[in-house]
């Protein structure tokens, strides 16, 4: 009975073997192309094109002893980030018989979860792959989740044959690639079975986990100013939560992916930016509204959208995320229209185009007390 659950479904297997024919083996195509992920095809390529063969033996071995004490060195900070939450899904996926293992950006084993007990061949293989020190990287194991996800830098299903070696077929992994404070990648989380269940979900639950340690790693990134940033009427959320590290002069020096795609911005990789370029309104008010311990801000982006932000200085505990939005946003805006009007030097049709609003909106806005004469 266990071994008719572990084996992959009928159709599954056979579209697997109908793609080694054809990609790997060369042999014509009794039908039209078999259909598989752009990404595994590219993947069996990169293997062929080392002059690898499907029948080699993996030996899965280690990197040296040095070796191996400059990868641990190097990943202090990600190990200590992820083990929380390799931890949590160890637990999650103990029923499973799947484990967890996480990577350096070579595919250098750095830390593992909870494996699976027993002394059977499954046990073994087990033990094979996660041991920290272990290249798993492609040009060692060839195809497998964690060598794709760190070339292609996007999360992957394999399945069994799918793989590129005869000797780790016997796997099934979903896999996602970590990026560090600056979205350059730094490793990658895998979830892994031997002879299991095809349970392609993993590979959401992979992706997840990935983000959570990400945003782990993010808050203990050194900054002067820490901003939670959010779309106005979605629920906050780590999994969709921007997190934004600011110095004291106003700059970027990390974020996560979700604040890198709501900010439409690389927001890394060498770039100066700073939160003017971001955020139509000076730095220093977000810098102030922290001290104030103000719960939110609605804040306007130059592309004319508005995020929520939370702002909180380094070891300050995070404000509630309820209530204070619209008369925030309302400081926000008369702040903004002050300066506009200041640095018109009293001017306000000046100002009013400086800003791109009429002349109206700044005397209706602009408190009597600072209205040009």
């Amino acid at each position: 009975m266990t071994a008719s659950l572990a084996s992959p479904l009928p159709e599954r297997s056979i579209t697997i073997a109908q793609a080694r024919r054809e990609w790997i083996d060369g042999e014509p195509a009794a039908a039209p192309g078999t259909r598989i992920e752009p990404w595994l095809l590219r993947s069996w390529q990169r293997c062929l094109a080392a002059g690898r063969q499907p029948g080699e033996r993996v030996g899965f071995d280690p990197v040296s002893a040095q070796a191996a004490l400059r990868v641990a060195e190097r990943n202090r900070a990600l190990v200590t980030a992820a083990r929380p939450v390799i931890e949590q899904l160890s637990r999650a996926i103990a029923d499973t018989r799947y484990f967890a293992i996480l990577t350096d950006a070579d595919g250098i084993v750095v830390d593992v979860g909870a494996l699976p007990g027993g002394s059977d061949p499954a046990a073994r293989h087990a033990r094979d792959i996660a041991r920290v020190g272990v290249d798993l990287s492609e040009r060692a194991v060839g195809t497998t989740a964690i060598g794709t996800a760190l070339a292609e830098h996007e999360s992957v299903w394999l399945h069994r044959g799918e793989h590129f070696f005869d000797d780790t077929s016997v796997y099934s992994c979903a896999g996602s690639p970590l990026f560090g404070p600056l979205g350059e990648c730094i490793g990658m989380l895998d979830l892994t079975g031997v002879q299991v269940v095809e349970r392609p979900e993993l590979r959401h639950l992979a992706v997840l986990s990935a983000r959570s340690i990400e945003n782990a790693l993010l808050q203990r990134h050194p900054c002067e100013l820490r901003l939670r940033i959010g779309w106005p009427g979605c629920a906050p959320g780590a999994d969709a939560e921007g997190l934004l590290c600011i110095d004291a002069d106003g700059y970027v020096t990390g974020a996560n992916a979700a604040a890198r795609h709501m900010l439409h911005q690389p927001l890394g990789a060498g770039l100066a930016l700073n939160c003017n370029d971001l955020f139509a309104l000076p730095p220093q008010m977000l810098f102030d509204a922290a001290r104030r311990g103000d719960a939110v801000l609605e804040v306007p982006l130059w592309s004319g959208l508005r995020v929520q932000v939370r702002a909180q200085l380094p070891n300050q505990p995070a404000a509630p995320s309820q209530g204070g939005g619209r008369s925030r946003l309302r400081d926000v805006e008369t702040a903004l229209i002050r300066k506009a009007v200041d640095e018109a030097r009293g001017n306000v049709a000046e100002a009013a185009r400086a800003l791109g609003i009429s002349r109206a909106t700044v005397y209706r806005k602009l408190p009597r007390s600072r209205r040009a004469r």
